[in-house]
């Protein structure tokens, strides 16, 4: 099962290169994620808590999530509590998913919401 489309906005591309230097298994980890976590919470409506939506947005459509769990092989031990989190949006009407931003939770507590409604309103 895949999606449509899967987008990466020019700063999701701009954050995950500087994050690729850091963490070597990102790029391969981001499509595990999309093949299976994303699969599961959207196509097959399984909920293991790792994807949460984010409210108070005034976002209908796209929803917008924070993905919270979310494995990544460079940072040994951690399994999915790797601290890297991906916010993106996913449209059911074109089953498409937008990436929209990453970042390491050691390196930045939240999302920037700013940047979610700019681009979604």
């Amino acid at each position: 099962m895949k999606f449509s489309d899967v987008k990466r906005l020019p700063e999701f591309e701009k954050e995950f290169k500087k994050l690729l230097k850091k963490f070597q298994s990102l790029d391969e980890d981001l499509d595990v994620f999309i093949d299976k976590q994303l699969v599961l919470t959207h196509k097959l409506g399984v909920d293991n808590g790792g994807v949460v939506r984010i409210a108070g947005l005034g976002i209908e459509e796209p929803k917008v999530y924070k993905a919270k769990k979310f494995a990544c092989k460079s940072l040994k031990g951690k399994g999915a509590q790797s601290g890297i989190r991906i916010i993106y949006a996913y449209s059911s009407t074109t089953d498409t998913v937008g990436l929209i931003e990453i970042y390491y939770k050691g390196d930045k507590e939240n999302e920037d919401r700013a940047r979610i409604v700019g681009q979604y309103r």
